[in-house]
């Protein structure tokens, strides 16, 4: 079935839904699968405009769908989140956005400017991650199910997927290093005898990268509404305009993820287009939120925050619903 009659939020293919739903009534359980097929979850970045993605997991978790996925894909913020859902906690990934998030602590434009340190605080994330709102971090060490975190390498700005975590500290670097931007949120991160950025530099959406790993299902989730998402050619790095390449010259990464409203581009095409050459007949689909709140990679304001949260989680649970029906 075509997803325009789930709404215009969603995009693709609502095979990917129908699948998780089959596997939640059997009872299906990760690594247990005989049906021949590999769903994947991908969780895009976008800073705070993750009040989105965090609604909506927290929807697939009340559905019951987390053991229904085999991997998950996590890119920036949607590193965090991805990390949520797969510990079992995905029903507060929403939460955490407008109870610890929506705040100076967390962003602060006027760091940058008096006292020249990025004025998003990643050390702030990691302190509510360990304190107030503590992440289950000793589950990524034997989860069945497990988190695919994409970082960018300096200095090629190649995308990778992070691996060789032993310990709880290994994760929590690499979940640092999957957002840092210099001056925005803290300069590269040392991992593995590399240095790592933010992976929506170069991959904002693992899609391609969960079909290659052998995915015939993936359900992505966007922070951005479908209204504020232009698909057009050259959205890479490559396809920046002047200024977007301007600011990447001057801090790689910085203006590709100043430019986010293109970086969906040939993922959305990808998962539009079931004749395009990337998709091998895999089942493709993305849930936009069903209405844009105003938020921006930078809000804190709470009230914004705990809307877009709602409007995710009701995007899912009303993807879902038709899609059952």
């Amino acid at each position: 079935m075509a997803t325009g009659s789930l709404g215009s939020f969603v995009h693709g293919d609502d095979e990917v839904l129908r699948a998780l739903l089959r596997r939640r009534a059997a009872g299906s359980q990760p690594g247990a699968r005989t049906e021949g097929q590999r769903i994947a979850l991908v969780i895009g970045g976008g800073g705070m405009r993750g009040a989105y993605s965090g609604g909506m997991v927290a929807a697939l978790d009340e559905l019951n769908l987390r053991d229904c996925f085999d991997t998950v894909y996590g890119t920036s913020s949607g590193a965090f989140t991805a990390g949520a859902f797969v510990t079992g906690q995905g029903w507060g990934a929403g939460l955490i956005f407008q109870n610890h998030l929506a705040c100076k602590a967390f962003i602060d434009v006027r760091r940058a400017a008096a006292r020249g340190r990025p004025m998003v605080s990643l050390d702030y994330v990691i302190e509510v991650l360990t304190g107030a709102n503590p992440m289950k971090w000793d589950v990524f060490l034997d989860s069945p199910i497990p988190l695919r975190v994409v970082a960018t390498r300096l200095p090629d700005l190649q995308p990778h997927t992070l691996t060789g975590l032993e310990t709880v500290e290994d994760w929590q670097v690499v979940m640092r290093a999957a957002s840092s931007i210099p001056l925005l949120a803290g300069p590269p991160v040392d991992f593995g005898g590399d240095r790592w950025i933010d992976g929506s530099v170069s991959e904002p959406l693992a899609v391609g990268r969960a079909l290659a790993e052998g995915a015939t299902h993936v359900l992505t989730l966007l922070c951005r509404a479908s209204t504020e998402v232009r698909e057009q050619p050259g959205a890479g790095p490559a396809g920046l305009p002047f200024w977007g390449r301007s600011l990447d010259r001057l801090v790689p990464g910085l203006g590709t993820v100043a430019n986010g409203s293109r970086r969906y581009s040939e993922s959305l095409r990808m998962i539009r287009d079931v004749t395009h050459p990337g998709r091998g007949g895999a089942h493709l689909m993305a849930i936009s939120p069903a209405q844009a709140c105003g938020v921006s990679g930078l809000t804190i304001e709470v009230e914004r925050v705990r809307r877009a949260s709602d409007v995710g989680y009701r995007s899912v649970r009303a993807a879902a619903e038709a899609a059952a029906g």
